[in-house]
């Protein structure tokens, strides 16, 4: 019996606001307040009142009311994004000009409704036929879209990218709540120990609900603030689930489940990278065998820098990977952490771990001595599974950004889509996303169909080829993504925010979880496992 102690809260509550009678106006009566202190502009059919905001517009005054009076909407897009309206919207709308289209108000702005824009969203949600995902997977996406957008989760994780702080232990129960934080897991027991959104049972979850979760928080494409979100908890968690003592599981399990408490998976070291076995972090048992004493350092641990637990890697034997096991260490004395700042926002807590004299009780082994390289081996396929889909998911999004931006920038009187070269850009990324995007449903049907022993001797080389091939998808989208959009594609913030992000962090997934040269490698390996004795040519 797991206690999680938490009143459940409503999954989706729409965003408190003010209520506000709009009103219909003529042009005519736009044209009227066109002046400092009485401005008013159009934007997409919605006018606002902008007489008190002009003086603070980031762009200056002047620039603002050169507009003031008049349909702005052109103007507005080639210098904004969508989510700068989204977030003023309830603060300075005050009608619709006459023959609008007004939308509906229901809570969601336009990032947390699914895009018309080609192929920003994925085959199945295009309207085409698909062998493997069903309604309840359209429902569930949607779900997890306004779940996120309702909660104010991309405005939370801009800031956080800017400001370099985590996501708050506040919105991680809010995500546990709304059943979103035990189903980033995967299929598995744990999925009981929660209710599932929607009414979905534990046995119906399927890896294809788990890929659909990654990709709706890789939309965010907040990489450092995602990864304090999940990244430690992702691969950390796993192991306590699935070797954890049963204390652990009646203790600590139930805190990371409901989001009060925060894990990291402590494995790589300065000197051990994807060599693992050559680790150097000692457990040495004490003579009455109580307890371990504790010496040795960690890097680039994701979630290192504000974890309460660390699954960690240590040598209790002598050299190479039978001298391994995985140990659960508390936040405790004589352990410290220290950010590592990487080419993404430190929010992520990617930290440099000491273990000073760390005493830590006996009991924490988690399995058996010597244990250890086995169960770091039988974490990586799901890892780089989800490493893999978020990596093409954020492509996908570069790509519905190239869009837009080619079809409202206007160049030498005409939109950029009018250039033959852009057009080939954009080919060339959707051609390169749409294939690697179903290489990567094929293999999560295969995970589906086969038991984890199987996944574990048959889509080793398989998961590393494909996430070879989404990291060099990627290198493409983010190269012809920012010849597209110019200077606004190295540009933080603003209309380039999401090409330069994508730009400036896609690398970490061509070297977390194995670089891309030990994935090629290992795929190739792998299959020669299978190779016919007697194949000739």
């Amino acid at each position: 019996q797991f206690h999680f102690g938490f009143q459940r809260l409503p999954l989706i509550a729409a965003r408190s606001k003010m209520p506000k009678e709009l009103k219909t106006v003529s042009l005519t009566e736009v044209s009227k307040h066109s002046s400092k202190g009485d401005a008013w502009v159009v934007v997409d059919g919605g006018v606002y009142d902008v007489s008190k905001f002009a003086a603070s517009h980031p762009g200056g005054e002047l620039l603002l009311l050169e507009y003031a009076g008049k349909d702005a909407t052109d103007a507005f897009y080639s210098l904004h994004r969508q989510e700068v309206l989204d977030k003023y919207r309830p603060r300075l709308l005050i009608g619709h000009v006459e023959g609008a289209k007004v939308p509906v108000d229901d809570g969601l702005s336009a990032w947390g409704r699914m895009s018309k824009v080609p192929y920003a969203e994925t085959f199945a949600l295009r309207g085409f036929h698909s062998p493997y995902h069903t309604e309840q997977h359209k429902a569930f996406r949607k779900y997890i879209r306004e779940f996120l957008d309702r909660e104010g989760v991309l405005a939370a994780a801009i800031e956080g990218e800017t400001t370099n702080e985590p996501c708050s232990l506040e919105l991680m129960q809010k995500i546990s709540q709304a059943g979103l934080l035990h189903t980033k897991l995967g299929p598995g027991k744990h999925l009981s120990l929660l209710p599932l959104p929607l009414g979905i049972k534990p046995e119906e979850f399927t890896y294809f609900h788990d890929k659909i979760i990654q990709e709706e928080t890789a939309r965010l494409q907040c990489p450092g603030f995602v990864d304090s979100m999940f990244a430690g908890f992702t691969i950390g968690a796993p192991p306590l689930i699935n070797y954890g003592t049963e204390k652990m599981k009646q203790t600590v399990l139930p805190e990371v489940l409901a989001g009060r408490k925060r894990i990291a998976l402590a494995i790589t070291e300065a000197f051990a990278g994807s060599d693992v076995a050559s680790i150097r972090t000692t457990a040495v048992k004490s003579a009455d065998g109580s307890h371990y004493i504790v010496n040795g350092t960690k890097k680039w641990i994701s979630s290192g820098t504000f974890a309460d637990y660390f699954v960690t890697a240590v040598r209790t034997g002598g050299k190479g990977a039978a001298g391994i096991s995985m140990m659960l260490i508390p936040r405790m004395e004589g352990v410290e952490t220290k950010i590592i700042k990487t080419a993404y926002s430190s929010s992520a807590g990617t930290a440099y771990i000491t273990f000073e004299n760390v005493k830590v009780p006996a009991e924490n082994i988690m399995g058996k001595e010597g244990a250890g390289f086995k169960m770091i081996m039988a974490n990586f396929n799901h890892e780089r599974w989800v490493i893999a889909v978020s990596v093409i998911a954020g492509a996908r999004v570069v790509i519905e950004e190239c869009f837009k931006w080619a079809t409202q920038r206007k160049v030498f009187g005409q939109p950029l889509m009018a250039q033959s070269v852009i057009r080939e850009k954009l080919g060339m990324m959707v051609a390169a996303v749409e294939s690697v995007d179903a290489y990567a449903d094929l293999l999560t049907h295969q995970m589906n169909n086969m038991s984890y022993a199987e996944q574990n001797d048959q889509l080793g080389g398989p998961i590393s080829l494909l996430k070879y091939q989404a990291t060099r998808v990627a290198h493409l989208v983010a190269d012809q993504a920012v010849q597209t959009f110019g200077g606004r594609g190295f540009t933080k913030g603003g209309m380039g925010r999401v090409v330069e992000t994508f730009a400036r962090t896609y690398k970490a997934g061509a070297v977390y979880g194995g670089s891309e040269e030990i994935m090629v490698d290992l795929g190739v390996r792998q299959a020669l496992k299978f190779y016919p004795p007697n194949a000739k040519l």
